[in-house]
């Protein structure tokens, strides 16, 4: 099997190093994705975003000068424009059920509040 450049590819996360993750393909071929084609954000932590021996689909941004097995890959490239529409995507709620447990105008209650008041010594008629 070949690979061009541009296909998105699926492996398996091999090893993680704080600057990028190893990954295995089919036919002995292998590839790195640098920290900076982990996400469009700033990555500190490989680890975040990426666990050892879990199954990745990778984009094929091209191939190493010494050694055509070896691919360099992109993980951002597959999934910013899932995170970009998931960002973009508004989200509607389902109407709040009516609630027939709240505030009353002050000018309704306000009778009631004076009554229990004088009721309880706390206000003074004169």
């Amino acid at each position: 099997m070949h690979y061009n450049i541009g296909a998105i590819v699926e492996g398996v996360v091999t090893g993680i190093q704080p600057y990028g993750a190893f990954v295995k393909l089919e036919n002995g071929y292998k590839g790195l994705i640098h920290i900076s084609e982990i996400s469009d954000q700033f990555v500190k932590n490989v680890h975040n975003y990426i666990h050892l021996n879990e199954k990745v689909k990778v984009k094929i941004l091209g191939f190493d000068d010494d050694d055509a097995t070896h691919l360099k890959l992109s993980f951002k490239a597959v999934y910013q424009n899932r995170k970009r529409f998931q960002k973009n995507k508004k989200i509607s709620y389902p109407p709040l059920p009516e609630n027939k447990i709240g505030f009353a105008t002050l000018e309704k209650k306000l009778p009631e509040w004076i009554k229990v008041a004088l009721q309880e010594g706390s206000l003074k008629h004169d």
